[in-house]
């Protein structure tokens, strides 16, 4: 039986209009599976006419400066507090942080290679200098051969820190700080990109040291930074000021 297209379009307004469908990625999907169909039908000018699928406009979860120092203390062994410190220190992605390993570490000159991130590009961040000293202590005490942070093999191999276990950590040290915040692996990256933001490094820099591809996606921090002559207020704030 053939369809129309009209037939198709109002098939998909339905969906969208009425809410019928389990989740917004039924919908997607759906659309997704007929520009697969046109495209492998030869009707290439079938899927002009599909509907674009619209990202939801989410800003990130950015932790307050106190928030991080809680969430760097909370760890007992120094590997996990380094773990954190390297996520919110270098702005670094999980598997960016999964895949260190100690020749991507200079820590003479304090810089840190990120080798074939996001989009197989390299790029160099700098450690500070509270880094640095727990890196010579982790790396004296526990002797890693190859990979910065070593995980957990059965059969006793060394193998690198899984993104899972980096995921795990998280979890654990937002639950011991206290923070009510989700606090993901990612957020850390978004506090990094805010807070140099709000402490003055242009939003150029800022986008290299992320290793972003284009400017618009570092632009997102520009709407949780306090930036401007005149940091935002709540007019409570100021209601009872005589």
């Amino acid at each position: 039986m053939d369809l129309y297209e009209e037939q198709i379009l109002d098939y998909l307004h339905i969906l969208k209009s009425q809410h019928r469908t389990p989740s917004d990625s039924f919908f997607k999907h759906t659309v997704y599976g007929l520009r697969y169909a046109y495209r492998i039908s030869g009707m290439k000018e079938m899927r002009v006419v599909l509907p674009s699928i619209e990202r939801p406009k989410k800003l990130p979860v950015v932790l307050g400066r106190n928030e991080v120092r809680r969430l760097l203390r909370a760890p007992k062994l120094l590997k996990h507090r380094l773990v954190l410190a390297m996520l919110y220190g270098c702005g670094l992605r999980n598997f960016e942080l999964c895949n260190l390993q100690l020749k991507d570490l200079d820590l003479e000159r304090m810089m840190l290679h990120i080798r074939q991130g996001k989009g197989r590009k390299d790029r160099y961040v700098p450690l500070c200098a509270m880094q640095v000293r727990g890196l010579r202590k982790y790396i004296s005490a526990e002797r890693p051969v190859t990979w910065c942070f070593n995980g957990n093999d059965s059969k006793g191999g060394p193998v690198a820190l899984s993104a899972r276990g980096v995921q795990w950590i998280v979890k654990e040290a937002r639950k011991h700080s206290g923070i009510q915040k989700e606090v993901t692996t990612h957020s850390l990256r978004h506090s990094y990109a805010t807070h140099l933001l709000e402490m003055g490094l242009d939003i150029m820099s800022v986008k290299d040291l992320l290793g972003h591809a284009d400017i618009q996606t570092t632009l997102t921090y520009l709407h949780v930074a306090q930036l401007g002559r005149q940091r935002p207020f709540s007019p409570l704030e100021r209601l009872y000021d005589k």
